[in-house]
């Protein structure tokens, strides 16, 4: 019987030293998780700020754009009262 019970003890040893080696694992696995999870985070930050410029950007662009429509529609206005002769 006391062979038994020693067998017994043994047993809930190994069960528990293999229980703490997959909870040390799942902690270490969930710490990478966590580290990576913190990363996408920031990529999709920096791309909302990326996206937020280029709106910008755009913005001013079209503006430009509009600017110079503007102005090349008077320098026609201005250089039509030239006629040149061939």
């Amino acid at each position: 019987m006391v062979d038994e019970a020693r067998a017994t003890m043994s047993d809930i040893v190994t069960a528990i030293h293999d229980v703490t080696t997959s909870i040390t694992q799942i902690s270490a696995a969930s710490s990478e998780q966590s580290l990576g999870i913190n990363q996408v985070g920031i990529a999709i930050r920096q791309m909302d700020e990326n996206t937020q410029q280029n709106a910008a950007l755009v913005e001013q662009s079209a503006a430009a754009a509009e600017s110079l429509k503007f102005q090349a529609s008077e320098l026609v206005e201005a250089v039509a009262i030239f006629k040149l002769h061939a």
